[in-house]
């Protein structure tokens, strides 16, 4: 992973509002902003930060939502005019030099005392259209492919911004952030898309549900 200095570039966290959406109440915690000094990243998510919906939200695969700070120059372009204030994605942590295309699921970094696993790449819900206040959001988020990714914690310990992400080992299957999204929105799985969905079933960090849905699409090929 040759690239740019790899860190934390801004450590964000929020907890549920009562927000009115398309005329009813919703409950979310996507409104995050920036902290100072050093936080506490725990099992389930960074200290301070809280989920509306633990259902799709926290937990052991997505402790952690990173961002790149990158992208908000093409959402910049995307969206004139709109003011994008750091963490308006929801993030965790908005991220220098770490990239979907270049992240692979399995990745293990060191950062600050602590240490994580990429899990899985985001795909948005309705709430993120609530944020930026347009119902095409989602759909315009997950067809850019820059949908950030989570992290799993593997060592508590305290990060802060400017901590470098430290590679400790990289997943041998190979499927980078990017790829899984892509083969996620396929409409139809070729050759080059199967071998893939093969390679990505068996990352171990991978969620579950996302490995039983590539095992499904890989069913439907047949032999």
């Amino acid at each position: 992973m040759d690239q740019l200095e790899m860190k934390i570039a801004s450590v964000n966290i929020g907890v549920p509002r009562e927000v009115m959406w398309h005329g009813r109440s919703v409950t979310t915690a996507i409104f995050k902003a920036p902290v100072k000094g050093r936080v506490a990243l725990r099992r389930l998510n960074l200290e301070g930060d809280r989920q509306a919906d633990l259902t799709v939200h926290g937990g052991e695969h997505k402790a952690v939502y990173c961002y790149p700070e990158a992208h908000y120059s093409y959402w910049q372009n995307e969206l004139p005019g709109r003011e994008l204030p750091v963490a308006i994605f929801g993030e965790n942590f908005t991220t220098s030099g770490l990239l979907e295309d270049s992240v692979l699921l399995g990745d293990r970094f060191s950062i600050g005392s602590a240490e994580v696993i990429v899990t899985q790449p985001r795909l948005p819900c309705y709430k993120l259209g609530l944020r930026f206040q347009a119902d095409d959001m989602v759909k315009r988020f997950l067809a850019s492919g820059r949908t950030g990714f989570y992290l799993g914690v593997t060592r508590e310990g305290e990060v802060g911004a400017g901590d470098e992400f430290k590679v400790i080992a990289r997943d041998p299957n190979g499927v980078s952030v990017s790829e899984i999204t892509r083969l996620y929105i396929a409409k139809r799985f070729g050759e080059n898309e199967a071998s893939s969905a093969r390679r990505a079933a068996k990352i171990a960090a991978l969620p579950e549900s996302w490995k039983e849905y590539f095992r499904e699409r890989l069913e439907r090929m047949g032999p």
